[in-house]
């Protein structure tokens, strides 16, 4: 992928970098419209025309991970040496329902409402009978929690769990986790209250880091002049920024006992990355994650790939057949002669169906120090996007691939990717909600953690 000499000093110098590639990348155009027309040209991946199926993928399987992996990765959760990423920056724009981690479906949802969601998704009426035919219980019925506080609570109910499986206490075994969330500028201080009224989810609140993404104006174009328009609509520059945004100064910050935010150096967060075996970027919409936090094949897994030299690890899931997503491609690119993760605007129009092997978009990077190093040293590609008549940059995080030695894994048994996307995933988010209520012992445990707050997520 081409080098975009980015400066990563801050944000301010991300920005004015931001203005000075769409000056030297873009100079031949005269109009915003213009490049819209050229967009995809301008974001395809150069090695489009020569892609094969990928070839050197690892299999997860039980007979690639043995007993005393699985110990080794246990021990590492233990021991406080896996270190979560989860994104809360995100819009469920195609859902229309705001900011992900806050939507709470028992409140927020009916089965009409998902009719009526579905029905303008697919462009075809569905009745609710259609709706109920795919729902396991009524979406009231679901414990009445936000989507972040299920996803905070699941990784701290699964972490209790085992430590008691090993004879230990699990407020000692939580105490030691350390964890990065990542908000935006519109509810961040929502979100950092909901965590405080929910006791950081038993996690010890001086670990829970946190760092606001923020969005930026669109790019307007005049007399040859790539600028910031201040009236234009503000939006995210993707998950490819946020990353980048990991390596500066006084972005990164925790509460301290008086709830003031106290901000990391670039060097202090990567001491905190040095200290641990592995990092995993989660995302929030994955449904698999509501009963399996922890996936301890693919934690055992990273941590073997780690001791191989690898430093980033990429699940291969296959595409849902019956509702083809747009997602990253996972494909041998022979002219660099190893297999790569492309992301959907690099596809220069492939349809939906014609992605077989997509990114799960859970990302192992062991040994996380040398990713983040090399971001902070090389930048992330910046492919771009014309919306409302500016342009926006939309870095992806999976393009780290190119920048580290990266393994590809995926299960024996290919299962498509199962995540809340749309309307049309809705159903089964409320069925993977239900089946985490219904976890031995998680009500409980959500009731003793949140206490008072319980009812009130």
């Amino acid at each position: 992928m081409p080098q975009t000499n980015l400066d990563l000093t801050s944000l301010e110098t991300y920005s004015q970098s931001c203005l000075e590639l769409a000056q030297n990348r873009l100079s031949n155009f005269k109009t915003i419209s213009e490049i819209a027309e050229a967009e995809e040209e301008l974001n395809a991946y150069p090695n489009l025309d020569h892609l094969l199926e990928p070839k050197d993928v690892r299999i997860l399987s039980d007979e690639n991970i043995s007993s005393g992996d699985i110990a080794k990765a246990r021990q590492t959760v233990i021991e406080g040496r896996f270190f979560c990423e989860h994104t809360a920056a995100g819009e469920a724009t195609r859902l229309k329902l705001g900011t992900k981690f806050l939507i709470n479906l028992a409140r927020d949802i009916s089965v009409n409402k998902i009719a009526a969601m579905m029905s303008y998704e697919l462009g075809r009426e569905v009745k609710s009978e259609e709706v109920t035919a795919q729902l396991e219980v009524e979406p009231e019925r679901i414990l009445p929690l936000s989507l972040g506080w299920r996803h905070m609570l699941q990784i701290s109910f699964e972490i209790s769990n085992l430590a008691e499986e090993a004879g230990l206490d699990p407020a000692m075994v939580r105490a030691r986790q350390k964890t990065l969330v990542v908000l935006n500028e519109k509810t961040a201080g929502q979100i950092i209250n909901e965590f405080k009224s929910a006791n950081f989810f038993g996690f010890t609140h001086s670990n829970v880091l946190f760092m606001v993404q923020p969005s930026f104006p669109g790019i307007a174009l005049k007399n040859g002049r790539f600028y910031f328009e201040p009236s234009s609509p503000r939006r995210l520059h993707n998950h490819g920024q946020l990353v980048m945004q990991e390596t500066m100064d006084d972005n990164i910050f925790f509460l301290n006992q008086a709830d003031q935010r106290i901000y990391l150096k670039a060097i202090e967060f990567s001491e905190i990355l040095g200290g641990v075996a592995d990092k995993l970027s989660y995302n929030i919409e994955d449904l698999g994650y509501l009963s399996g936090a922890i996936d301890w094949q693919s934690l055992a897994m990273a941590l073997k790939l780690g001791a191989e030299g690898y430093q980033m690890v990429m699940e291969i899931v296959a595409n849902n057949p019956q509702h083809p997503q747009k997602g990253a491609l996972i494909a041998y690119d022979p002219v660099l002669g190893r297999d790569v993760m492309i992301e959907t605007f690099q596809l220069k129009g492939i349809a939906n169906e014609d992605i077989k092997y997509m990114n799960k978009n859970f990302n192992h990077f062991p040994n996380p120090k040398v990713s983040w190093q090399a971001i902070r040293d090389l930048g992330l590609a910046m492919p771009l996007v014309v919306k409302n008549g500016f342009l926006y940059f939309q870095p992806v995080q999976g393009d780290i691939n190119f920048l580290v030695k990266t393994a590809f894994v995926q299960r024996k048994i290919l299962k498509p990717i199962n995540a809340w996307k749309s309307a049309v995933t809705t159903p089964a988010t409320i069925n993977a909600m239900w089946k985490q209520d219904n976890q031995p012992g998680f009500k409980k445990f959500a009731e003793d953690i949140l206490g008072s707050f319980f009812h009130q997520a």
